[in-house]
């Protein structure tokens, strides 16, 4: 088996591309020169590939061998994705879809990481299933959406075998506290520094965390997936305010947070939590690491990582 990680240097890609080498596969990562480079240094045995998604001219020699294309890719995120919803198309639309050209000519397998907190918008109900409606507050959700649909429409015209798994917030070991994403991973940093945790409205907002390395078995799960259902929610099943989140991280770190909050912002849903039924029945994936047992890894991880890296 040979599977091309697309983002291979992100969060989530890090730890896919860790699995999938230790379950004895070949492994092709994709991700800008510097990143690929980077990778290759700690993982000789893959076969690294630098790129610019965007403007990628190779994907049928890329391609050439793969059984399995995960397409973690994104060049946007939802909290900047309106502020340029143009380059969030080009960038991320655009690209995809010259990759899709080619996965059909090759028959490859494709993995699409879509979003679970911004495909549906505003909830209709407390758990959201894959039929509730799709109403994105934001362009990066609208995008992601695009993207599941086309990976349908291939599917209809051409035979293409693709999964879209709609992913809730991940969190774990090797995402960074500075990153622009990543509530766990920014307050965890922040109260183990001492600094001030910056929350928008009340604190109220419910979202539904999952561990990274079950987000890790909903991918390698949905790679060998047959059926007929093409999108699935991967979520903890629960859902956990801000509020909750702090409290958790304070508990298992020992450290009072030190909490600022703003005002709302406009695209910030006040629930999102994802129903898991599918995922369960036809991939038999269901989270097995409870949220005190991944903040335990965590906090554990991010002290390691500001001690190497300085704490302030």
């Amino acid at each position: 088996m040979m599977s091309l990680v697309l983002g291979a240097g992100g969060f989530i890609g890090r730890h896919l591309v860790e699995e999938l080498l230790s379950s004895g596969q070949e492994v092709v990562v994709y991700d800008r020169p510097a990143t690929v480079a980077r990778i290759a240094q700690s993982c000789p045995q893959i076969k690294p590939v630098g790129g610019d998604f965007q403007n990628e001219t190779r994907w049928n020699e890329i391609l050439e061998g793969i059984d399995v294309c995960y397409h973690l890719i994104s060049t946007s995120v939802p909290k900047s994705s309106n502020e340029d919803p143009i380059g969030d198309v080009s960038g991320n639309l655009i690209g995809s879809l010259q990759l899709l050209e080619v996965v059909r000519r090759k028959n490859v397998r494709l993995v699409f990481a879509s979003s679970g907190g911004t495909v549906y918008g505003t909830p209709k109900c407390d758990v959201l299933a894959e039929d509730h409606p799709t109403d994105p507050l934001c362009c990066y959700g609208i995008t992601k959406l695009a993207i599941e649909k086309y990976l349908r429409l291939y599917h209809e015209l051409y035979g293409v075998q693709s999964v879209s798994l709609r992913i809730a917030n991940p969190y774990g070991p090797g995402q960074r506290p500075n990153a622009i994403q990543g509530v766990i991973a920014v307050f965890t940093g922040r109260i183990l520094r001492g600094h001030v945790v910056d929350v928008w409205g009340d604190g109220t907002v419910v979202r539904d965390y999952l561990y990274i390395k079950d987000v890790v078995r909903a991918l390698v799960a949905a790679s060998s997936y047959g059926g007929r259902q093409t999108v699935f929610n991967i979520g903890s099943g629960g859902g956990l305010s801000l509020r909750d989140i702090l409290s958790a991280i304070e508990d298992v770190s020992g450290k009072k947070a030190d909490i600022l909050y703003h005002p709302p912002r406009g695209f910030d849903v006040p629930k999102s939590v994802l129903d898991i039924a599918n995922a369960r029945t036809y991939l038999k994936w269901e989270p097995q690491v409870c949220l005190r047992d991944g903040l335990v890894k965590t906090v554990d991880w991010m002290l390691q990582y500001l001690k190497n890296n300085g704490s302030d």
